[in-house]
C-alpha cells in the first residue's frame, strides 16, 4: 500500500484500517455467534471486504440468511464474476486491516482464524451502517457452510 500522503483522498478514506478492521471484526464476530461457537477462518476476511465495499454487491445482498448462498450466487453472475479481481485488488487493504484491528484488539487470532473482539456497535447511519449490517450478514450466511472452501468455490475465489 502506498504511504499515507500518496493515497488518492477517496481510496484513503474508503479503505482506511480502522473501518476494513471493523468489517472484519463484525463479520468475525457474527460467523461465530452463527457456527455455534467455531471462529472465521482468517482468509474469509478477504471474501467479506470485496462483497461488504462494492456498493453494487453490498446492496443486492440479501436481507436474511434465509437466501441461501448458491441461490444468491446463481442469481447475480455479473457481481460474483468481479468479485475474484476485486478481492485481489483489496488483499493490501485487508492485509493492512487486519494488521490494525489486531493491533488495536478489535481482532484476535486463535487456532488460525479471527475472532471478532467488538461489543455490538453503536448505532449508526449512511454508509456507514449500510458496510457494518452487510459485514454482519456475510458473517453469518457463511457460517452457514460447513467448509470455507465451499464458500470460496461457489464464489469464484481462492484463498
Amino acid at each position: 500500500m502506498p504511504d499515507w500522503t500518496r493515497r488518492p483522498q477517496a481510496s484513503a478514506a474508503f479503505l482506511n484500517p480502522a473501518l476494513i478492521a471493523a468489517i472484519a471484526a463484525t463479520a468475525a464476530r457474527d460467523y461465530e455467534g452463527g457456527a455455534s461457537g467455531r471462529l472465521m477462518p482468517w482468509p474469509m476476511a478477504f471474501v467479506v471486504a470485496p462483497l461488504v465495499l462494492h456498493r453494487p454487491t453490498r446492496r443486492a445482498l440479501p436481507s436474511s440468511t434465509r437466501t441461501h448462498l448458491t441461490n444468491w450466487v446463481a442469481g447475480h453472475p455479473a457481481l460474483v464474476a468481479g468479485l475474484a479481481p476485486r478481492g485481489a485488488s483489496l488483499a493490501p487493504a485487508v492485509r493492512e486491516g487486519l494488521r490494525f484491528g489486531i493491533r488495536h484488539q478489535m481482532l484476535a487470532i486463535e487456532q488460525g482464524c479471527l475472532r471478532g473482539t467488538l461489543a455490538k456497535p453503536p448505532r449508526t447511519d449512511g454508509e456507514l451502517a449500510e458496510l457494518i449490517k452487510a459485514a454482519s450478514l456475510i458473517g453469518r450466511w457463511t457460517a452457514k457452510s460447513d467448509h470455507p472452501s465451499t464458500v470460496f468455490a461457489l464464489l469464484g475465489v481462492r484463498p
